[in-house]
């Protein structure tokens, strides 16, 4: 069989299976669900590199078959799921498409990009910076969960137009020219813990747990 089996790919794949499902989630109505497979797809992305890197016997054909095959996968989690969300949120008409098509692309072009740094970046023998280049597209996964929180306390009308904004702008620093510097474990974990709250007040809204003029 083609391709390299081994641990350091499990959680690329559980994240791709995690945007399937929620896609499914999505196409059904459930938004809650799939916004959770979202975060979920991007907890698994946080740590998949790391998991990677403590196998110090990889081949270097394994490292780069890892490279395109974490890009491909956040292609459909980060690229086409939150797209698709949006697209079942509301987001339609030709403004919304063009921002949902924009989103995509912008996508597409980070991740080719980042393909070809850390390619150089294999074959060049210096050190360098543990930076990105524009805002990671896995990003989404903490901003999209936050955002969703307002489908709860903003009319349909608007929380709409937020999602466009939210689009076009998370495309626009998809490939904006900016180093940011990638996060530490803790800020990680704080991540997580934020996107986690979010969640869980999502799953607990209801008329009975909010306030009246929330609802």
């Amino acid at each position: 069989m083609i391709g390299f089996y081994n641990y350091t790919v499990i959680l690329t794949y559980m994240s791709l299976l995690s945007a399937m499902i929620g896609m499914t989630f999505a196409t059904t109505g459930h938004f809650k669900m799939a916004v959770f497979c979202l975060a979920l797809s991007g907890f698994f992305d946080m740590f998949d590199g790391k998991v990677a890197r403590r196998k110090l016997d990889r081949t270097d054909d394994e490292k780069l078959f890892g490279i395109q095959l974490d890009s491909l996968c956040d292609v459909v989690a980060f690229g086409a799921l939150p797209g698709l969300l949006c697209y079942c949120l509301g987001v339609r008409g030709s403004l919304g498409m063009l921002a949902i098509g924009f989103y995509c692309i912008c996508g597409v072009i980070r991740l080719a990009f980042f393909n070809v740094i850390e390619t150089n970046n294999f074959f060049s023998e210096e050190e360098h910076e543990k930076v990105y280049h524009g805002l990671p597209i896995t990003s989404i996964a903490v901003i999209l969960p936050l955002i969703f929180l307002l489908r709860f306390v903003v009319t349909t009308r608007a929380f709409v137009l937020i999602l466009i904004v939210m689009l076009f702008g998370t495309g626009t620093l998809f490939i904006a020219d900016f180093k940011m510097k990638k996060p530490s474990n803790k800020v990680l974990a704080l991540l997580v813990l934020i996107v986690a709250v979010a969640i869980a007040v999502t799953f607990a809204y209801s008329k009975h747990l909010l306030p009246a003029a929330l609802v």
